[in-house]
Protein backbone atom coordinates (compact mmCIF):
# COMPACT_ATOMS: atom_id res chain seq x y z
CA UNK A 1 0.00 0.00 0.00
CA UNK A 2 1.75 3.26 -0.92
CA UNK A 3 2.38 5.51 2.22
CA UNK A 4 1.90 8.98 2.21
CA UNK A 5 4.04 11.49 5.03
CA UNK A 6 1.45 12.03 7.44
CA UNK A 7 0.46 12.73 11.18
CA UNK A 8 -0.92 9.66 13.23
CA UNK A 9 -3.15 9.44 15.83
CA UNK A 10 -2.28 6.64 18.92
CA UNK A 11 -5.39 4.57 20.60
CA UNK A 12 -5.55 1.20 22.12
CA UNK A 13 -3.69 -1.45 20.64
CA UNK A 14 -1.27 1.11 18.35
CA UNK A 15 -1.60 3.76 16.01
CA UNK A 16 -4.63 4.29 13.86
CA UNK A 17 -5.12 6.64 11.28
CA UNK A 18 -7.88 8.64 10.58
CA UNK A 19 -10.19 10.54 8.71
CA UNK A 20 -8.59 13.90 9.28
CA UNK A 21 -4.51 12.96 9.31
CA UNK A 22 -4.82 9.71 6.44
CA UNK A 23 -1.40 7.88 6.94
CA UNK A 24 -2.53 5.93 3.41
CA UNK A 25 -3.79 7.56 0.00
CA UNK A 26 -7.16 6.26 0.07
CA UNK A 27 -9.96 5.22 2.85
CA UNK A 28 -9.73 1.52 1.90
CA UNK A 29 -5.93 1.51 2.62
CA UNK A 30 -6.76 2.95 6.11
CA UNK A 31 -9.63 0.88 6.57
CA UNK A 32 -7.50 -2.03 5.85
CA UNK A 33 -4.21 -0.82 7.93
CA UNK A 34 -6.58 -0.44 10.81
CA UNK A 35 -7.67 -4.09 10.82
CA UNK A 36 -4.78 -5.65 10.55
CA UNK A 37 -3.26 -3.88 13.91
CA UNK A 38 -6.45 -5.40 15.56
CA UNK A 39 -6.60 -8.29 14.39
CA UNK A 40 -4.59 -11.35 15.72
CA UNK A 41 -1.68 -13.43 14.21
CA UNK A 42 -3.11 -16.66 12.52
CA UNK A 43 -6.28 -17.80 10.54
CA UNK A 44 -8.44 -16.10 11.79
CA UNK A 45 -6.77 -13.16 10.60
CA UNK A 46 -6.46 -14.46 7.24
CA UNK A 47 -10.33 -15.36 6.90
CA UNK A 48 -11.55 -11.82 8.63
CA UNK A 49 -9.07 -10.32 6.16
CA UNK A 50 -10.48 -11.67 3.20
CA UNK A 51 -13.98 -11.27 4.27
CA UNK A 52 -13.68 -7.62 4.42
CA UNK A 53 -12.13 -7.11 1.26
CA UNK A 54 -14.99 -8.96 -0.28
CA UNK A 55 -17.43 -6.66 1.18
CA UNK A 56 -15.20 -3.50 1.07
CA UNK A 57 -15.39 -3.85 -2.63
CA UNK A 58 -19.52 -5.19 -3.10
CA UNK A 59 -19.87 -1.68 -0.88
CA UNK A 60 -17.76 0.42 -3.10
CA UNK A 61 -19.49 -1.14 -5.94
CA UNK A 62 -22.88 -0.35 -4.59
CA UNK A 63 -22.11 2.87 -3.91
CA UNK A 64 -20.58 3.65 -7.31
CA UNK A 65 -23.69 2.23 -8.66
CA UNK A 66 -26.37 4.24 -6.65
CA UNK A 67 -24.78 7.19 -8.25
CA UNK A 68 -27.03 8.44 -10.74
CA UNK A 69 -24.99 10.71 -13.25
CA UNK A 70 -25.83 14.04 -13.81
CA UNK A 71 -27.68 14.95 -16.88
CA UNK A 72 -25.54 16.77 -19.41
CA UNK A 73 -26.38 18.04 -22.53
CA UNK A 74 -23.36 18.17 -25.42
CA UNK A 75 -23.41 21.70 -26.97
CA UNK A 76 -20.48 21.00 -28.50
CA UNK A 77 -17.85 18.09 -29.08
CA UNK A 78 -16.39 17.52 -26.07
CA UNK A 79 -18.27 19.91 -24.09
CA UNK A 80 -20.44 18.97 -21.72
CA UNK A 81 -23.41 21.27 -19.82
CA UNK A 82 -25.88 20.72 -16.97
CA UNK A 83 -28.28 23.28 -16.38
CA UNK A 84 -29.56 24.65 -13.15
CA UNK A 85 -33.16 25.28 -11.76
CA UNK A 86 -33.96 28.95 -11.18
CA UNK A 87 -34.73 28.37 -7.19
CA UNK A 88 -32.42 29.25 -4.12
CA UNK A 89 -30.58 26.06 -2.66
CA UNK A 90 -32.92 23.64 -0.74
CA UNK A 91 -33.52 19.88 -0.06
CA UNK A 92 -35.59 19.44 -2.69
CA UNK A 93 -33.09 20.46 -5.57
CA UNK A 94 -30.11 19.53 -3.60
CA UNK A 95 -28.72 22.70 -4.14
CA UNK A 96 -28.45 21.91 -8.33
CA UNK A 97 -29.13 25.45 -9.08
CA UNK A 98 -26.17 26.69 -10.63
CA UNK A 99 -25.27 25.56 -14.33
CA UNK A 100 -21.84 23.00 -14.05
CA UNK A 101 -19.81 21.14 -16.87
CA UNK A 102 -16.92 19.96 -18.58
CA UNK A 103 -14.85 19.89 -20.89
CA UNK A 104 -12.85 16.71 -22.71
CA UNK A 105 -9.56 17.24 -24.56
CA UNK A 106 -7.23 13.96 -26.24
CA UNK A 107 -5.37 13.71 -23.19
CA UNK A 108 -7.69 14.80 -19.76
CA UNK A 109 -10.76 16.58 -18.73
CA UNK A 110 -11.72 19.97 -17.36
CA UNK A 111 -14.39 20.38 -14.84
CA UNK A 112 -16.02 23.91 -14.60
CA UNK A 113 -17.70 24.16 -10.85
CA UNK A 114 -18.91 21.25 -8.86
CA UNK A 115 -22.41 22.33 -8.08
CA UNK A 116 -24.38 22.79 -4.30
CA UNK A 117 -23.89 20.04 -2.67
CA UNK A 118 -21.65 16.45 -2.58
CA UNK A 119 -24.32 14.74 -4.18
CA UNK A 120 -24.76 16.77 -7.01
CA UNK A 121 -20.66 16.71 -6.78
CA UNK A 122 -20.31 12.82 -6.91
CA UNK A 123 -23.24 12.81 -10.02
CA UNK A 124 -21.01 15.36 -12.00
CA UNK A 125 -17.86 12.79 -11.32
CA UNK A 126 -20.57 10.31 -12.04
CA UNK A 127 -21.64 11.83 -15.81
CA UNK A 128 -17.94 12.84 -16.92
CA UNK A 129 -16.86 8.90 -16.57
CA UNK A 130 -20.01 8.09 -18.14
CA UNK A 131 -18.74 10.40 -21.19
CA UNK A 132 -15.00 9.86 -21.28
CA UNK A 133 -12.31 7.45 -19.96
CA UNK A 134 -10.35 10.56 -19.96
CA UNK A 135 -8.89 11.54 -16.46
CA UNK A 136 -9.79 14.85 -14.56
CA UNK A 137 -6.71 17.52 -14.70
CA UNK A 138 -8.65 20.23 -13.41
CA UNK A 139 -11.40 21.15 -11.46
CA UNK A 140 -12.06 25.15 -12.28
CA UNK A 141 -14.07 27.29 -9.63
CA UNK A 142 -15.79 30.28 -11.27
CA UNK A 143 -15.92 31.89 -7.79
CA UNK A 144 -16.83 31.15 -4.36
CA UNK A 145 -20.99 31.25 -4.14
CA UNK A 146 -21.92 27.97 -2.65
CA UNK A 147 -24.12 26.46 -5.43
CA UNK A 148 -21.16 26.59 -7.38
CA UNK A 149 -18.21 24.90 -4.85
CA UNK A 150 -19.97 23.32 -2.25
CA UNK A 151 -19.69 19.28 -4.78
CA UNK A 152 -15.65 20.24 -5.16
CA UNK A 153 -15.02 16.70 -2.22
CA UNK A 154 -16.19 14.43 -4.60
CA UNK A 155 -13.09 15.42 -6.43
CA UNK A 156 -10.79 14.81 -3.78
CA UNK A 157 -8.28 12.41 -3.70
CA UNK A 158 -8.27 12.15 -7.62
CA UNK A 159 -4.85 13.64 -8.42
CA UNK A 160 -6.72 16.50 -9.81
CA UNK A 161 -5.71 20.80 -9.34
CA UNK A 162 -8.36 23.04 -8.22
CA UNK A 163 -7.90 26.10 -9.66
CA UNK A 164 -9.42 29.30 -8.65
CA UNK A 165 -9.31 33.32 -8.68
CA UNK A 166 -6.59 34.37 -6.95
CA UNK A 167 -8.68 35.96 -4.57
CA UNK A 168 -10.67 33.04 -4.17
CA UNK A 169 -8.91 31.36 -0.97
CA UNK A 170 -8.94 34.17 0.78
CA UNK A 171 -13.06 34.47 0.00
CA UNK A 172 -13.36 31.14 1.18
CA UNK A 173 -11.81 30.86 4.07
CA UNK A 174 -13.67 33.93 5.03
CA UNK A 175 -16.90 32.56 4.06
CA UNK A 176 -17.08 28.82 3.98
CA UNK A 177 -18.24 28.15 7.71
CA UNK A 178 -20.93 30.96 7.31
CA UNK A 179 -22.26 29.44 4.00
CA UNK A 180 -22.53 25.90 5.52
CA UNK A 181 -24.56 27.10 8.64
CA UNK A 182 -26.73 29.19 6.53
CA UNK A 183 -27.62 27.08 4.24
CA UNK A 184 -28.32 23.88 6.43
CA UNK A 185 -31.91 24.25 7.35
CA UNK A 186 -33.26 24.41 3.70
CA UNK A 187 -30.40 21.54 2.72
CA UNK A 188 -30.48 19.49 5.58
CA UNK A 189 -28.56 15.83 4.81
CA UNK A 190 -27.73 17.36 1.29
CA UNK A 191 -24.97 19.44 2.87
CA UNK A 192 -23.26 16.45 4.30
CA UNK A 193 -20.05 15.04 3.37
CA UNK A 194 -19.55 19.28 1.89
CA UNK A 195 -15.59 20.31 2.17
CA UNK A 196 -13.49 23.40 2.72
CA UNK A 197 -11.42 22.81 -0.87
CA UNK A 198 -9.12 25.25 -1.63
CA UNK A 199 -7.63 26.43 -4.79
CA UNK A 200 -3.94 25.10 -5.45
CA UNK A 201 -3.62 26.47 -8.79
CA UNK A 202 -4.55 30.70 -8.64
CA UNK A 203 -5.10 33.07 -11.49
CA UNK A 204 -3.75 36.59 -10.99
CA UNK A 205 -4.83 37.86 -14.87
CA UNK A 206 -5.27 34.78 -17.54
CA UNK A 207 -3.80 31.08 -18.05
CA UNK A 208 -4.44 28.65 -20.29
CA UNK A 209 -4.83 24.84 -19.59
CA UNK A 210 -3.74 22.19 -21.96
CA UNK A 211 -5.79 19.03 -22.06
CA UNK A 212 -4.34 17.64 -25.12
CA UNK A 213 -4.73 19.45 -28.28
CA UNK A 214 -7.20 21.29 -26.90
CA UNK A 215 -6.37 24.25 -24.71
CA UNK A 216 -8.93 26.86 -22.82
CA UNK A 217 -8.16 30.08 -21.22
CA UNK A 218 -9.23 31.22 -17.83
CA UNK A 219 -9.32 35.10 -17.30
CA UNK A 220 -9.48 36.63 -13.49
CA UNK A 221 -11.64 39.54 -13.07
CA UNK A 222 -11.69 42.93 -10.79
CA UNK A 223 -14.57 43.15 -8.52
CA UNK A 224 -17.85 42.61 -10.61
CA UNK A 225 -20.46 39.98 -9.81
CA UNK A 226 -17.73 39.08 -6.53
CA UNK A 227 -14.01 40.09 -5.87
CA UNK A 228 -12.98 36.73 -7.34
CA UNK A 229 -14.77 35.87 -10.57
CA UNK A 230 -13.23 33.58 -13.31
CA UNK A 231 -14.39 32.75 -16.88
CA UNK A 232 -13.40 30.25 -19.03
CA UNK A 233 -13.20 29.98 -22.47
CA UNK A 234 -13.12 27.19 -25.06
CA UNK A 235 -11.71 28.79 -28.40
CA UNK A 236 -12.52 25.41 -30.27
CA UNK A 237 -16.06 25.21 -29.66
CA UNK A 238 -16.39 29.22 -29.26
CA UNK A 239 -17.66 28.27 -25.61
CA UNK A 240 -17.44 30.79 -23.11
CA UNK A 241 -18.07 29.74 -19.50
CA UNK A 242 -19.12 32.85 -17.63
CA UNK A 243 -19.68 31.79 -13.92
CA UNK A 244 -22.34 34.41 -12.75
CA UNK A 245 -20.74 38.00 -14.77
CA UNK A 246 -23.49 36.55 -16.80
CA UNK A 247 -27.27 35.52 -15.71
CA UNK A 248 -30.00 35.01 -17.93
CA UNK A 249 -33.56 35.06 -16.73
CA UNK A 250 -32.65 35.15 -13.21
CA UNK A 251 -32.45 38.20 -11.63
CA UNK A 252 -28.20 38.95 -11.15
CA UNK A 253 -26.97 38.96 -7.85
CA UNK A 254 -24.37 42.17 -7.01
CA UNK A 255 -21.67 40.84 -4.35
CA UNK A 256 -18.87 42.96 -5.58
CA UNK A 257 -19.39 45.66 -7.13
CA UNK A 258 -22.09 47.42 -9.70
CA UNK A 259 -19.97 49.84 -11.60
CA UNK A 260 -17.23 46.79 -11.74
CA UNK A 261 -19.52 44.78 -13.11
CA UNK A 262 -20.91 47.56 -15.69
CA UNK A 263 -17.34 47.59 -16.63
CA UNK A 264 -16.81 44.08 -17.08
CA UNK A 265 -19.68 43.67 -19.52
CA UNK A 266 -17.42 45.62 -22.29
CA UNK A 267 -14.43 43.35 -21.38
CA UNK A 268 -16.82 40.26 -21.75
CA UNK A 269 -18.19 41.65 -24.84
CA UNK A 270 -14.49 41.52 -26.58
CA UNK A 271 -14.05 37.64 -25.89
CA UNK A 272 -14.36 35.92 -29.44
CA UNK A 273 -17.31 33.30 -28.10
CA UNK A 274 -20.01 32.82 -30.18
CA UNK A 275 -21.82 30.92 -27.39
CA UNK A 276 -22.04 31.46 -23.55
CA UNK A 277 -22.79 28.91 -20.62
CA UNK A 278 -23.86 31.78 -17.86
CA UNK A 279 -23.93 31.20 -14.42
CA UNK A 280 -27.70 30.53 -14.29
CA UNK A 281 -30.19 30.52 -17.33
CA UNK A 282 -30.50 28.29 -20.49
CA UNK A 283 -26.71 27.14 -21.21
CA UNK A 284 -26.65 27.80 -25.10
CA UNK A 285 -27.06 31.45 -25.83
CA UNK A 286 -25.71 33.75 -28.26
CA UNK A 287 -23.15 36.06 -27.78
CA UNK A 288 -22.49 38.42 -27.08
CA UNK A 289 -26.30 39.03 -27.06
CA UNK A 290 -26.56 37.81 -24.16
CA UNK A 291 -25.32 40.41 -22.02
CA UNK A 292 -27.80 43.05 -23.53
CA UNK A 293 -30.53 42.22 -20.53
CA UNK A 294 -27.99 42.15 -17.64
CA UNK A 295 -26.95 45.61 -19.10
CA UNK A 296 -29.89 47.05 -19.41
CA UNK A 297 -30.99 46.20 -15.61
CA UNK A 298 -27.75 47.59 -13.98
CA UNK A 299 -28.01 50.63 -16.34
CA UNK A 300 -31.65 50.56 -14.74
CA UNK A 301 -30.82 50.27 -11.33
CA UNK A 302 -27.35 52.52 -11.44
CA UNK A 303 -29.83 55.62 -12.87
CA UNK A 304 -32.53 54.89 -10.29
CA UNK A 305 -29.82 54.82 -7.32
CA UNK A 306 -27.95 57.69 -8.20
CA UNK A 307 -31.20 59.84 -9.21
CA UNK A 308 -32.38 58.89 -5.14
CA UNK A 309 -28.82 59.85 -4.34
CA UNK A 310 -29.04 63.37 -6.03
CA UNK A 311 -32.57 63.75 -4.21
CA UNK A 312 -31.19 62.82 -0.74
CA UNK A 313 -33.70 60.20 -0.57
CA UNK A 314 -32.13 57.71 2.51
CA UNK A 315 -31.22 54.42 1.05
CA UNK A 316 -34.46 52.83 3.36
CA UNK A 317 -36.68 54.52 1.17
CA UNK A 318 -34.44 54.26 -2.38
CA UNK A 319 -34.21 50.30 -2.48
CA UNK A 320 -37.96 49.98 -2.67
CA UNK A 321 -38.27 51.19 -5.59
CA UNK A 322 -35.12 51.24 -7.52
CA UNK A 323 -34.85 48.82 -10.37
CA UNK A 324 -38.49 48.80 -10.09
CA UNK A 325 -38.95 48.67 -14.20
CA UNK A 326 -37.21 45.53 -14.86
CA UNK A 327 -39.13 43.82 -12.34
CA UNK A 328 -41.24 41.85 -15.38
CA UNK A 329 -38.02 40.48 -16.94
CA UNK A 330 -36.89 38.16 -14.34
CA UNK A 331 -37.28 35.36 -12.37
CA UNK A 332 -36.12 35.68 -8.34
CA UNK A 333 -36.86 39.91 -8.67
CA UNK A 334 -38.36 39.80 -5.42
CA UNK A 335 -35.26 37.93 -3.52
CA UNK A 336 -32.86 39.76 -4.97
CA UNK A 337 -33.19 43.27 -6.31
CA UNK A 338 -33.75 44.98 -2.85
CA UNK A 339 -30.62 43.78 -2.06
CA UNK A 340 -29.00 44.73 -5.31
CA UNK A 341 -30.23 48.09 -4.53
CA UNK A 342 -28.50 48.20 -0.91
CA UNK A 343 -25.50 47.24 -2.46
CA UNK A 344 -25.28 49.68 -5.71
CA UNK A 345 -26.41 52.90 -3.04
CA UNK A 346 -23.89 52.45 -0.65
CA UNK A 347 -21.19 52.09 -3.73
CA UNK A 348 -22.70 55.10 -5.72
CA UNK A 349 -23.21 57.94 -2.57
CA UNK A 350 -19.09 58.30 -2.99
CA UNK A 351 -19.09 59.10 -6.85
Amino acid sequence: MPLVPNARERSIGGFYETKDSPYYITRNDTALHNLWRVMSFGANRILVYVLFILVLSSGTALSQGNTRPLHVQELAPGLFVHQGVHALMNAENAGAIANVGFIVGNEAVAVIDTGGSNSQGEALLAAVAEKTDKPIRYVILTHVHPDHIFGSAAFLRRNVAFVGHVRLKEAMEARFAHYLAANRPEMGSHLDGVELVLPDMTVTDSLTLDLGGRSILLNAWPPAHTDNDLTVFDPASGTLFSGDLVFLEHLPSIDGSLRGWQRALDGLAAIPATRVVPGHGPIDSPWPAALEPERRYFDALARDLKAAIDKGIPISEAVTSAGLSEAGHWRLFDTFNRRNATAGYAELEWE
